[in-house]
């Protein structure tokens, strides 16, 4: 296949037809610890927080970055305002859960949009990941590293290479 009708191909597809199973996903809840959320950033990018296991509403996304927050003293979030939003996401701060660190209202799409979409979205916003949900409970991600993956994937396809 050659490069352009890769690249048509890929970005017709619907999300939903490559994004990973639920189960391999990051995924946390609420309620869950912040030392657990911790040793899912050491090999991964982000977590999504759910509320729970059942209902899966998306509450937010803790990104690899916020971590930094996360292990900051709290003296070192104050502004000469005072205190900020940073300042309660600090373990040192009262943090103990994943929901007080977790980003609120995460980027979604839905899992009928198509690759294209989904890509416009992470150009516009400037992020790499985006929650694909069904009335608001996570159901999938779609991601650059996933759209890379069936980008080669489909331009291996018959044992055709890239041809520019």
């Amino acid at each position: 296949m050659e490069i352009e009708s890769a690249i048509e191909t890929l970005n017709s597809l619907k999300i939903s037809s490559i994004m990973p199973r639920i189960e391999t996903m990051p995924v946390v809840t609420a309620q869950s610890d912040i030392l657990s959320v911790l040793k899912i950033l050491r090999t991964r990018h982000h977590v999504w927080v759910v509320s729970d296991r059942d209902s899966m509403e998306l509450l937010g996304v803790i990104r690899y970055l916020d971590v930094v927050d996360i292990l900051l003293p709290p003296e070192a979030h104050r502004f000469k305002l005072g205190m900020t939003s940073r300042t309660m996401k600090s373990l040192l701060g009262g943090a103990a859960k994943a929901v007080d660190v977790a980003e609120p209202n995460p980027l979604s799409i839905g899992g009928d949009a198509t690759v294209l979409d989904a890509l416009m979205k992470m150009r516009k916003y400037r992020v790499q990941v985006l929650a694909v949900v069904d009335e608001g409970r996570l159901i999938g991600e779609i991601s650059l590293r996933i759209v890379i993956d069936e980008l080669l994937r489909l331009l291996r396809v018959g044992g055709a290479s890239w041809r520019q």
